[in-house]
Parts: structure tokens; C-alpha cells; sequence
């Protein structure tokens, strides 16, 4: 059985000022490397005046393993080494939390902070950008497609919806519907779609 794990219901959002700077805190949700730098990416265009934009995540090596290796990142970003990466990463590993991507921007208009103020300023902005996310455990999910004519499109339609997944159908040709299931339902959801079109289904 795959095992639940802790992340992020959605994003969030924080404000901390300390001593004439200015860090505002950013979290989300990531599948993926790829979803964790572009989310980094968007923070860096919509703040493209600040001083610095501090990133960490913990998501998937392998987004299609859902048991396997988490991968860890962080940059300082121009600050002092080790003053402000690395303790955005680590309130992530204390709260246990994986598949979550977080970016912290930062204004400076005061007198400088030293390491320990920037670390604890940083540190402050992740939890509390967590916090405004939220916290939830969640079960790791895999992805499949499932592609059929469009005399069966219907019936697996109401299949998908009945089993409460995640999913978007493309019409061309033929239908192709990209499903997104939790790890332990994948397998009896592929054999009920074999099941209700008689094998005519391609999965892949």
C-alpha cells in the first residue's frame, strides 16, 4: 500500500517585516521538479525588483515513482551562504512535508540582519506561507491515458466521474483522457475500463 504523506492544500501567502526589510512568503503545491521551478519562476517575474527570491522544495525525483526518492533544493539566492536556503528548506523537512514548492522575496530598506536574523526571518516567512496554505495528508497518485473511440467515450466518462479522479479528455480523433488516481485504485480502474469496453480501451 502506498503510504500517505504530508503537503500543501493549496497555496498561500505571507508578509513579515523585521527591522526595515520586507519578506514575502509563497507556497504551493508540486508534482514535480519541472512545477516546482516554474512556480519559482512566476514568483521571480511578478517581483522582478526584489532584492532577492530565496527558493526551496522537496518534490519527486520521479514524479511517476510515488514511493521513491524525495529531491531536496534550495538557494540563498545572493545572500549570506547557509543564511537563508537552507533554513526555508529545513522548515519543510521539520513539518515533514514533501511535494511542495516555496519562495520567499525579499525587500531590504533597513540595516542588515546578520545570518541568524536573516535565517530566522526566513524561516518565519516559509511557516508562516505554510500555514496560510494549510496542511494536509495526502495519498501519492500515479497517471495513466486511456484513449478509446468515441462510441465509448461516454461510458468512460461516467466511469472516471464515478470513481471521484481527476481527469481531462482531449477530442480529436479519437478521445484521449489524461487520469490522474491515487496509487492503490489505479489498477482496478484500469480493469473497469477494460471491463465496460469489452478491451477497446488503449492504456498507456
Amino acid at each position: 500500500m502506498a503510504e500517505a504523506y504530508r503537503t500543501v492544500a493549496g497555496e498561500g501567502e505571507c508578509r513579515v517585516e523585521v527591522n526595515g526589510s520586507t519578506f514575502l512568503g509563497f507556497a504551493a503545491p508540486a508534482r514535480s521538479v519541472a512545477d516546482a521551478e516554474a512556480f519559482v519562476a512566476r514568483v521571480n517575474e511578478e517581483y522582478p525588483d526584489a532584492r532577492h527570491v530565496v527558493p526551496a522544495y522537496r518534490v519527486p525525483e520521479d514524479e511517476a515513482d510515488a514511493n521513491g526518492m524525495v529531491r531536496e533544493w534550495s538557494s540563498d539566492d545572493g545572500e549570506p551562504s547557509g543564511s537563508s536556503g537552507p533554513p526555508a528548506l529545513n522548515v519543510l523537512v521539520q513539518r515533514d512535508l514533501r511535494n511542495v514548492v516555496v519562495a520567499v522575496v525579499r525587500y531590504k530598506n533597513g540595516p542588515n540582519l546578520g545570518v541568524g536574523g536573516l535565517a530566522r526571518s526566513y524561516s518565519r516567512a516559509v511557516a508562516d506561507a505554510v500555514d496560510d496554505a494549510g496542511v494536509i495528508e495526502e495519498r501519492p497518485h500515479e497517471r495513466f491515458t486511456a484513449t478509446v473511440d468515441y462510441d465509448d467515450s461516454g461510458t468512460v466518462r461516467s466511469i472516471l466521474e464515478s470513481a471521484g479522479v481527476e481527469f481531462d479528455a482531449t477530442y480529436e480523433e479519437r478521445v484521449t483522457v489524461e487520469v490522474r488516481v491515487p496509487v492503490d485504485d489505479a489498477a482496478d480502474l484500469r480493469d473497469r475500463l477494460r471491463s465496460a469496453t469489452g478491451g477497446r480501451v488503449e492504456l498507456a
